[in-house]
């Protein structure tokens, strides 16, 4: 691998994303890309006696699944990167301790799932290893407790906040493949504009989504056109406005082929998801569901995948403090 310009990977021998797998909560089962998830769950809890436990679940069977798929026998997958949302990755860790596959905790909020496949593609690229798994998984009821007010007390939500996705996604990638490939890797800088409102997630990251963006670019001496699609992680319809806005100002015009996972996997005005999706399965289930899918259809054949991050907690906010940001961008080319 080499480094390009500021802070952008090259992989000499790109990983392949040999297969994902998806599963998604109810709400999300309502939404338009259902019909792309390999499982669709009836009710929050699935069986369990608590939301996290849930999570666990849906984080364990959705690796399960992907593993499957893979036809990669478990003894031969060398790494396993996973993240979620609540405290000390728990979900991740409860999930998928039976696996007995060396395990790394990753963290980077919302953009986990991105930040996960980088990372095993620079030890995979790196000769470490030949296949590794990457997952992320999020839950709307637990991430609500832990980061804003518990259900029950029913508190109205702005118009500008955004709907956690309950689910995971998973992807196995190997050194040796067909693809598609993960070609770079842009890794994200911290960007804090000062935003406080723990409500108003997408105008926090959309700052870092810029810096990400507006780096590969320059870094790799592409443009927007090079990309089939560009798709953001989970800044919302709020989050998304301003980035097409402040690429605009920067020079770059993204209005054409740009989208983003938390305006694709719900219908906003059917479902009365106000901003949209986010979570760390949002970018985890809409690529391993749904873009995953349009790559190996070959609708769509150049990705650029940017998964944003809000990196606050419930104390922090508490505490008055702004809300720092975060961005890690993958090329995935055919």
């Amino acid at each position: 691998m080499q480094k390009l310009g500021l802070q952008t990977i090259q992989f000499t021998s790109p990983p392949s994303i040999t297969e994902t797998a998806s599963i998604v909560g109810p709400k999300e089962a309502d939404g338009p890309l259902a019909s792309y998830f390999d499982k669709c769950l009836e009710d929050e809890f699935w069986g369990e006696s608590s939301w996290e436990k849930a999570e666990s679940k849906i984080i364990k069977e959705t690796a399960s699944l992907a593993i499957g798929k893979s036809k990669i026998p478990t003894d031969q997958i060398d790494f396993c990167f996973a993240g979620d949302l609540l405290n000390q990755c728990i979900s991740s860790s409860f999930g998928l301790r039976d696996l007995t596959i060396p395990f790394f905790g990753v963290f980077g909020a919302c953009s986990t799932f991105v930040e996960g496949i980088g990372i095993a593609s620079v030890f995979l690229d790196g000769g470490a290893g030949k296949n590794a798994l990457c997952c992320a998984s999020s839950h709307f009821c637990s991430a609500e407790k832990q980061f804003r007010f518990p259900l029950e007390l029913g508190n109205q939500r702005p118009q500008s906040s955004q709907w956690t996705v309950t689910g995971a996604g998973c992807a196995v990638l190997s050194k040796d493949g067909t693809g598609p490939f993960v070609t770079h890797f842009t890794p994200g800088r911290i960007v804090d504009m000062g935003i406080k409102d723990a409500n108003n997630m997408g105008a926090a990251m959309a700052p870092a989504a810029l810096d990400t963006l507006i780096t590969h670019f320059k870094d790799t001496n592409r443009n927007p056109s090079y990309y089939d699609v560009i798709l953001t992680g989970d800044l919302g319809y709020v989050g998304k406005e301003i980035l097409i806005e402040l690429s605009q100002k920067q020079g770059y015009n993204i209005k054409s082929n740009y989208n983003d996972c938390g305006v694709l996997i719900f219908d906003k005005e059917k479902q009365d998801t106000h901003s949209g999706g986010s979570g760390c399965a949002c970018c985890g289930t809409v690529f391993s569901g749904f873009l995953f899918h349009e790559l190996k259809t070959k609708k769509y054949k150049k990705i650029l995948l940017i998964a944003t991050g809000a990196l606050t907690n419930s104390t922090t906010s508490q505490q008055g403090e702004t809300i720092p940001g975060i961005a890690h961008a993958i090329s995935i080319e055919l």
